[in-house]
């Protein structure tokens, strides 16, 4: 069984939803991703979204652009992502990975070498940013092939029409795009996010996650109301931006009070 749906599981008889953290891998550089990533997983964070970097982040706001920057400056690529997380797996194999990113680099390395790699190193599920469930057929049947997720996005616009399609390849946790606008963005809507969340889940029988403008406790508490899970993101590359990488104390209390957040009973 694939760790995020173990995950899910155990949250579920928990009565808790899930925190999901997404950080850009190489931020400010490789050494300081790894520490970053086991004091999440130590201190709250229920699934790791990982983040590979590419030259041309579309669909991220300035705060990840600019820790896209940051990490391609220190010379990050997505073979060296991948090692990062087989490091990772060395003193952790329970907290699930999802990679994020964009299509170009793995279409550079190749879907099968890039699916073998990423099952050898232990990632749960990809999330392809500028990928459409139209495209994607090579890449879903290569990660399938070794039993690795595909994730999609859902945005406010998305027709149910268009949701059946992603949901017939789609595994791990759907995640809705709160805001029609790029990572980072202000005004979440609770009310209209749960409208849509139950339209989405007349046709989705996996747990559905629900990111952007998710910046604390207030807004997880909400979301996790509504949803299986709240994404948190540019919030926390703040606190790694604004603050030494060798003291992470400002990014556990973050993410600790993120975690409490989302006990809803």
């Amino acid at each position: 069984m694939n760790r995020i749906e173990v995950t899910f599981r155990i949250l579920k008889e928990k009565q808790e939803k899930a925190l999901i953290t997404y950080i850009t891998a190489g931020d400010p550089d490789l050494n300081s991703t790894l520490k970053i990533m086991h004091a999440l997983s130590d201190n709250g964070a229920d699934i790791l979204e990982i983040g590979f970097p590419f030259s041309e982040p579309m669909a991220d706001g300035p705060v990840i652009q600019r820790a896209i920057e940051r990490s391609l400056k220190s010379g990050t690529t997505l073979e060296k992502v991948l090692d990062l997380i087989g490091k990772f797996r060395q003193n952790n194999q329970e907290t699930p990975i999802v990679l994020m990113g964009y299509l170009n680099p793995v279409f550079r390395m190749g879907y099968q070498t890039f699916a073998k790699k990423a099952v050898q190193v232990g990632v749960d599920g990809v999330l392809i940013v500028d990928c459409p469930v139209e495209s994607i057929a090579d890449l879903n049947g290569n990660l399938k092939e070794e039993g690795i997720e595909s994730i999609f996005l859902v945005t406010p616009t998305t027709s149910q029409e268009r949701v059946k399609m992603i949901t017939s390849r789609a595994g791990g946790f759907l995640y809705y795009v709160s805001l029609k606008g790029v990572t980072g963005s202000a005004h979440l809507n609770t009310a209209e996010v749960e409208e849509k969340i139950n339209t989405i889940k007349s046709d989705v029988s996996i747990p559905i996650a629900v990111g952007f403008g998710i910046k604390d406790p207030q807004s997880v508490r909400a979301i996790s109301e509504v949803a299986d899970g709240a994404v948190v993101g540019s919030r926390i590359i703040e606190e790694i931006e604004n603050n030494n990488s060798d003291s992470l104390q400002s990014t556990i209390s973050l993410v600790t009070d993120l975690k409490k957040a989302t006990r809803v009973k």
